[in-house]
């Protein structure tokens, strides 16, 4: 009886345990308020301010999709905070390609115009929305997803929030088609041949 006991609140630690490993599984905790950058032993406020989104906010129109982000990487303070924010500036007509961010999900906030968006859950069902200014969605963590820009008549701009200061980026396109993996296992792997995988190269070429 002893042993049984003993049994079941084993493996009642195992889980208790495995859970809050995966519940954990994001950005580590950090043992203090903040982490600063090596070197440094003392800052102000101006350290946890971040000034660049200024020039998007104020009719700042890209000729192509551009991507303007505050991560730990540009914006030192996020070191340990398990946050971070993109503003996505969409002229008519451009798409965010097909993407994944592998360390966190993504909660999208609509600002202004129309946005297409969508994600592939992992039995390749196409989940899909048609966002107005004000609207939200979320894209799981992990999961290939995109936008677009489907106003004929204004440009979009959206704000993008992580649960991760570093939540990484893996394009879809570049990371199959600008890498170093060989034609002739691209061209088995999408059914076609090497010619158009070359030309599919070509076109994605910077």
């Amino acid at each position: 009886m002893a042993f049984n006991s003993l049994k079941h609140a084993f493996f009642f630690l195992l889980i208790v345990l495995s859970t809050s490993h995966i519940a954990n599984a994001g950005d580590p905790d950090i043992i203090s308020d903040f982490i600063l950058p090596e070197g440094v032993i003392s800052v102000d406020g101006s350290f946890f301010t971040y000034t660049p989104f200024a020039k998007s906010l104020n009719a700042y129109e890209p000729d192509t999709f551009q991507v303007i982000k505050a991560t730990m990487a540009q914006f030192p303070a996020l070191n340990g905070q398990s946050v971070s924010y993109a503003i996505l500036l969409f002229p008519i007509g451009t798409v965010n390609p097909p993407h994944t961010h592998p360390r966190s999900a993504e909660l999208l906030f609509l600002l202004r115009g129309t946005l297409e968006v969508g994600f592939v859950d992992t039995t390749n069902k196409l989940y899909t929305q048609t966002l107005q200014a004000g609207d939200m969605f979320v894209f799981p963590k992990g999961l290939v997803h995109y936008q677009y820009s489907s106003d004929a008549k204004e440009s979009s701009v959206a704000v993008s929030a992580f649960g991760s200061a570093s939540a990484g980026t893996v394009s879809v396109p570049l990371a199959v088609f600008n890498t170093s993996i060989d034609n002739g296992i691209l061209a088995k792997s999408f059914k076609t041949d090497i010619a158009t995988i070359q030309k599919i190269k070509a076109g994605l070429a910077p």
